[in-house]
């Protein structure tokens, strides 16, 4: 089932700087949620905090009602969470398959001796989690290039191989960090339709870090904006584009005011 995000006065300071100031929102099991904010406005470390690669500060991060904030990532993925980045992290050398299954981590059974005894439960659970890996990429387009080295796709292709693997771990709550990122206009459309299509048929909860708005227009079902570490403002992406303290923050106020 789809997983419900809260998050409670979360504040995050490097020394002095405070970069994250009191950020609540709560995310609906099923919703597409869009963090969006001009550059430095904390939508990353935000992302960091919630996957458990920073530790909040202050405050609460809650999913489906359990505080996991400052729980390493491989706790997280017990929860039910799962990222991408902005930049795929693969293993270029291995094939697309191999990369994707290193996304089951979460779901073997047993332990590291009963894996290098090659136990029949392992072997059942590797032949299982092979196949799931096959038909993901069967599904998202890529079953062509399984047994490929990932260096011979594309950056775009990358995105769709680490959104497999992350896919892999049977998620209730899906982050994408920055998932159109250098990607040309078809291919976004093709994102467009792979997300929709993911929470129509595997019911997952999806959260998105991006900055094309029209992949947050086309998507998301709330957003939250982000301006120098404070929540700006919480609704619909039309709201947050028709925002006069939105269009401020992202063009600036002399010419928020001229557009005006």
């Amino acid at each position: 089932m789809a997983a419900e995000l809260a998050l409670q006065d979360v504040s995050l300071q490097f020394g002095g700087i405070k970069v994250l100031q009191e950020v609540s929102f709560t995310v609906e099991p099923g919703q597409i949620f869009g963090l969006v904010g001009p550059n430095g406005a904390g939508k990353t470390s935000l992302f960091n905090c919630i996957s458990g690669h920073y530790k909040p500060t202050a405050g609460t991060v809650r999913i489906d009602g359990t505080e996991v904030q400052g729980a390493r990532p491989a706790t997280l993925a017990r929860h039910g969470l799962a990222r991408t980045f902005q930049h795929p992290a693969l293993q270029l050398h291995a094939t697309v398959l191999e990369n994707v299954l290193l996304g089951a981590h979460s779901r073997l059974p047993g332990g590291a001796l009963e894996w290098a005894l090659r136990s029949p439960r392992t072997r059942r659970a590797e032949k299982q989690l092979r196949a799931e890996a096959l038909d993901l990429l069967e599904r998202n387009g890529l079953g062509w290039a399984a047994h490929l080295p990932a260096d011979e796709l594309s950056h775009g292709l990358h995105k769709g191989v680490e959104l497999c693997r992350a896919l892999l771990m049977k998620p209730k709550l899906l982050l994408l960090d920055e998932p159109a990122a250098g990607l040309p206009h078809s291919e976004v459309e093709t994102l467009i339709a792979t997300v929709r299509r993911l929470r129509a048929e595997d019911d997952i909860t999806v959260v998105i870090v991006e900055h094309h708005m029209g992949l947050i227009a086309a998507l998301t079902d709330r957003v939250v904006v982000l301006d120098h570490g404070a929540k700006l403002m919480e609704g619909t992406a039309a709201e947050a584009q028709s925002d006069p303290r939105v269009i401020e923050a992202y063009i600036g106020k002399d010419a928020a005011d001229d557009a005006a």
